[in-house]
């Protein structure tokens, strides 16, 4: 009773503060000694003791190290807390952190439900191609699922030559194109005009790029492209990209007076 009585009103002490927030007293007491969460007082009998000011700055260091920060991030990213507008900083900090990982595990049950999916639909297993539908997904491929379809000597190939960024480059210009044609379709463009044959010429160059000049890629690439799926957004716009590309190539290659496919069989 006598050391009940020694603690001042308003102070807490470190088993109460264990208690109150859940955590052990050896981790305060290691908390104390990297110098994150020190006492307010100290009583005369040795016994460090704390205030709910105190508590507020516990639930800063217990928050952040929540969502995986180092003790020395803590250190840098606690803000005093000396003023309510102080405070409501410090929680808007807080929460903006915490959003932040909500976002990241948000996106990581999606990736992995994803995954899920592909992978009962393939109907074996591939890690290869596995590994590449979660590269796709972080890259943020909305396409990522046509992956499955694709033969092992093509993504082998897809493999060396296209890192993240260039991954990502493709991606955006593939889909700018495929949105060009899709508006060009529903204009009335047509292919053998000037912008049908700039277009053209901007795909063949696209998919130049992809197959990296090895034509023997053209026959996957066609397969690819007449894929039927209940993906309906996707099935749409694929029917507008061929219904403009399959004749403003031809005039494309007319043109050129070359033939990409005969040059494939040959």
């Amino acid at each position: 009773m006598a050391d009940s009585r020694a603690i001042p009103q308003g102070y807490m002490t470190v088993g109460e503060v264990a208690k109150k927030m859940g955590v052990t007293v050896r981790a305060l007491q290691y908390y104390d000694r990297e110098g994150l969460f020190r006492p307010s007082a100290v009583s005369e009998g040795g016994r460090r003791l704390y205030t709910d000011k105190d508590i507020i700055r516990l639930h800063q260091i217990l928050s952040l190290k929540s969502l995986g920060f180092s003790i020395d991030e803590i250190k840098n990213r606690l803000i005093a807390i000396d003023t309510p507008e102080e405070v409501a900083a410090a929680l808007t900090e807080q929460g903006e952190a915490i959003q932040a990982q909500i976002d990241a595990l948000t996106q990581s049950l999606h990736d992995i439900q994803t995954l899920k999916a592909e992978v009962l639909q393939m109907q074996s297993v591939d890690f290869k191609k596995y590994a590449d539908i979660i590269v796709n997904l972080q890259l943020k491929n909305d396409d990522y699922w046509l992956i499955k379809y694709f033969d092992d000597d093509t993504l082998d190939d897809l493999r060396v030559r296209f890192d993240k960024e260039s991954g990502l480059a493709f991606i955006r210009k593939f889909k700018a194109l495929r949105e060009k044609a899709v508006q060009y379709g529903d204009a009335g463009v047509a292919p053998e005009s000037a912008q049908g044959q700039a277009f053209a010429k901007e795909f063949w160059q696209l998919i130049t790029e992809f197959t990296g000049g090895d034509m023997r890629m053209l026959p996957q690439l066609m397969k690819m492209g007449a894929i039927s799926t209940n993906r309906s957004d996707w099935q749409q716009k694929q029917e507008k990209l061929n219904a403009f590309l399959g004749p403003a190539l031809e005039v494309y290659f007319q043109n050129l007076g070359i033939n990409p496919f005969e040059a494939n069989h040959g």
